[in-house]
Order: C-alpha cells, then structure tokens, then sequence
C-alpha cells in the first residue's frame, strides 16, 4: 500500500516536471511565432497543462477504467474551474478580454451542457454509454474551436517578444522529453490508483474525482497562479477556460474513440456542478462595471468546491 501511494506521488512528479517541460517548449515555439497570450493560453499552454489528463485517460481507457475516464476529466475541469481559477482570483481580481466573457466561457459552458445530454442517451449513443460517434462529435467541434481561435490570432497578432528566443534544438527538447515524462508518470498513476482503491474499497469514482483529477490539475495550478502573480490575466484564464474546454472536446473525444465509455449515472451531480459553476463563472464575468473576476467572487468559487469535496468523501467512507 505504501508503496503503491509513492509511486502514486512519483507519478505526479513526473506528469508535472514533463508538462512543465512541454509548456517552456510549446510556448517559446509559440512566442517565435508572434502568437498573443490569450491564444498561448487557449491553446498551446491549455493542451500543455491538459497533456497528464491526456495521457491518464488513454491509459485508462485502453484497460477499461471508465469511472477513472470520466472522473478524471469532469473533476479536473471542476477543480480548474473552483479551485485553480478560484485561488488566482483571490490572489488579484482577473480582468478579462471582452471575447473571454462574450465567446470562450459561453463555448465552456455549451460544451458542458452538450456533454450532459451525450451521457445520458438524449443524443446518439447506446445505453448508458458514450460511444465513438459522440467522441466524433465533440472532435469536430474541438477543431471548430482552433479554427475560431486561429482567427483570433490573425485578427489580434501579437507584438515583437522581447530577448532572445530559444534555439529551435532546446524547443524540441522540451516538447519530446516533456511528453515522455508524462507517459511514464500516466502509467504509474493509473495503476497505482487503481489499485489503492482496490485495497482500500474506494471506488473508481471518488478515485477519479479526487487524487487523480487534482493531480493531474497540477501543472494547470501552477501555471494559472503564477500568471495571476505576473498579472497576466490572459494566461489565467485562458489556461483553464482552455484546458476545460480540450479535456472534453480532445481528450474525451479520444477516450470514446478508443473505447466507448461506460457511463455511471452518480456522476451526473459532478456534472451539475461543472455546468452550474461554468455558468456562475459567465455572470459574474458580465456583471458590474468591468468584466473581471473579484476577489469575493473568486472565494464564493472556491469555498462552495472545498465544502462539496469534503461531503463527497464524507459521503463514500460512511
């Protein structure tokens, strides 16, 4: 058991150090490029920081873990959404672009509720399932939202970055030894998980919605609050707007794809929350005399998560 809970940790080393390594690669090749900030966040830092969820879920889908699937995907999105966004905006008030409040949360919050009535049967796929033809979907709909941010970026170019881009060499370094960190550290998370809940009773679920979201939620944290120090609130943001939005419209496409995903129906209660917090998000955005997220709206987000968490595994141990 213990060794099990090290490897556990190991492997969350490894998914970080490897997404930090990808994100320094991605965004300096982004930087070369004139790419603005938001679009980084969007896209290049979002699939960087979203790349462990990644590599957990095909992991977890090849050996049939669906509850480890879909837990880890709906609860990184909500511990994104209250936890990483909820810590930075206590940190500073983060002031957003008008196209944030306007387009990329209600895309959020769309997809969210399109994800609803997938796994539960109001759309195409079988019985309690969420089968290849909604993994299609939702993959056509993810290379819609890179089309729409494209045109962003050739709209708003970026200005000149200053000092010295890195070689091209170290870049892709970076990117390839950032992925290979994470492969090993989504092996040794799978696993180890998996078997932990099996000593322990817990099942796949609260596995899933606790240890493996927030671990793989980590490099997400981490980019997102030192945005918010930096007062860069377009990286902040746009980190997990943009991360929320991948992990369903990439990295669950892929997980249904490979294997259709059995759908347990306790998630549904995660799944209110994702949409209730994503559309609290968009008022609090469109309320008040600039569109930015305060300081007591960024505790509200974060208090009601810490409390519902602390139930949730309250709930499966009594």
């Amino acid at each position: 058991m213990i060794l099990a809970f090290l490897l556990v940790i190991a492997g969350f080393a490894s998914l970080l150090v490897g997404a930090n390594w990808m994100v320094d690669g991605a965004s300096a090749l982004a930087k070369k490029y004139r790419v603005p900030d938001l679009a980084i966040g969007l896209t290049i830092v979002a699939f960087g920081t979203s790349a462990p969820e990644l590599v957990v879920n095909i992991i977890a889908s090849v050996n049939g873990y669906s509850d480890i699937v879909l837990g880890n995907i709906i609860g990184s999105n909500n511990f994104n959404l209250f936890i990483i966004l909820g810590l930075s905006g206590l940190m500073l008030p983060i002031q957003v672009q008008s196209s944030t409040a306007w387009r990329e949360i209600p895309v959020s919050l769309f997809i969210s509720v399109l994800l609803f009535l997938f796994l539960n049967d109001f759309m195409v796929s079988g019985p309690s399932w969420s089968g290849r033809v909604d993994g299609i979907i939702l993959l056509l709909l993810f290379f819609g939202f890179l089309y729409y941010v494209f045109r962003q970026m050739k709209n708003h170019p970026a200005d000149e970055t200053a000092g010295t881009p890195l070689p091209a060499l170290k870049i892709w370094v970076l990117i390839l030894a950032g992925l290979g960190g994470m492969v090993i550290g989504g092996q040794l998370v799978v696993a180890n998980s998996v078997s932990i809940a099996e000593r322990l009773g817990v099942s796949e679920k609260i596995i899933g919605l606790t240890i493996v979201a927030a671990g793989t939620s980590l490099p997400e944290l981490v980019t997102s609050v030192v945005a918010a120090a930096r007062k860069n609130a377009d990286i902040a943001i746009g980190n997990v707007i943009g991360s929320n939005i991948f992990n369903i419209l990439l990295i669950l496409a892929i997980s249904s794809i490979i294997r259709p995903i059995a759908y347990n129906p306790a998630f549904n209660l995660d799944m209110a929350i994702l949409t209730g917090g994503t559309a609290l998000l968009l008022v609090f955005m469109l309320t008040g005399k600039r569109k930015r997220l305060d300081r007591w709206e960024a505790g509200v987000l974060f208090g009601s998560y810490a409390l519902f968490m602390v139930y949730l595994v309250w709930a499966e141990m009594t």
